[in-house]
């Protein structure tokens, strides 16, 4: 028996959240505070309901996907009653305070809860490989596996509510970084213009198989900064910083402006300055937090 959802809100991305639920047989009741966006949903199988608390009342698990957290209190408030013995997955965007706080109003509506984030967009949803993150008990998580993994993957972070919250501003930085370090990348590599620079195309091709190199730096740091101890071993600190300023002298050369190499070598000068010149990578993070040593 496939789990009865419903979905209150019908942006694109809750378009593709009851897509992705009907494409796996899940019997799908919808509803949208804006009529006619349900059109093509119901060709495909949906149940449309005139108002939020008729469309609640249909299925035991419903999937709120509202511009923000202001919206979804506004919804879910006047729901206090049908939302008794239910599950709620909060798939909005919102702050952490912002998770607890709507958590806190499920709770006292007598209802599961579970908050979670969606780390793709519409098109990839319903895809293997896209990743949501969720907060909430464990066994909540547990019971409706099956259903939140018509989404994507499924990966709880904690019992914690605000966690995905959390998570999704620091995989935020992470991205955007990456992807500024990318076009700084394609940039530098293509500099010497047509004929002597490299095409866009072929520079990822080559960083998409080294980025398991990446990778691997990642999990032999992570250790070092949970453990507060940074050993250097084969590539100190000292090494580090030889190889910026070669960066930021290359980048200068071909007029590429980014800022990035200047941030990446005044960062580990600061620390090299400090007396870590034989730390790991990883003692940087003591001084990107706030507070830390200058």
């Amino acid at each position: 028996m496939r789990t009865k959802v419903t979905v209150l809100g019908l942006g694109p991305m809750g378009v593709a959240l009851a897509g992705a639920f009907l494409t796996t047989g899940h019997p799908t009741t919808v509803w949208n505070r804006t009529p006619g966006r349900a059109i093509d949903l119901v060709e495909d199988g949906a149940r449309e309901e005139p108002t939020a608390a008729a469309a609640v009342m249909t299925s035991p698990v419903v999937v709120v996907c509202l511009a923000s957290y202001d919206a979804v209190e506004e919804v879910v408030n006047p729901l206090v009653p049908q939302l008794r013995g239910r599950t709620v997955v909060n798939l909005s965007s919102g702050s952490p305070v912002q998770a607890r706080e709507v958590a806190a109003l499920v709770d006292r509506a007598g209802a599961a809860y579970l908050d979670g984030v969606i780390l793709t967009t519409p098109p990839g949803i319903g895809r293997a490989e896209s990743l949501l993150l969720y907060g909430g008990p464990p066994e909540v998580f547990d019971e409706h596996h099956e259903l939140l993994a018509a989404l994507g993957e499924p990966l709880r972070v904690g019992a914690d509510p605000a966690l995905p919250s959390v998570y999704d501003t620091a995989l935020l930085s992470q991205m955007w970084g990456t992807l500024t370090g990318w076009l700084h990348a394609v940039a530098l590599i293509g500099a010497d213009g047509p004929g002597g620079g490299v095409s866009a195309q072929a520079y990822t091709r080559v960083a998409d198989r080294w980025m398991g190199s990446v990778r691997a730096f990642m999990n032999a740091y992570a250790p070092h900064i949970d453990a507060k101890s940074y050993p250097g071993e084969d590539f100190t600190l000292d090494l580090h910083l030889r190889t910026m300023e070669v960066l930021t002298h290359a980048s200068e050369l071909r007029g590429v402006r980014s800022g990035l190499p200047e941030v990446f070598e005044g960062l580990a000068r600061r620390a090299v300055e400090a007396g870590h010149g034989d730390d790991s990578y990883a003692r940087l993070v003591e001084f990107i937090r706030a507070g830390s040593p200058v």
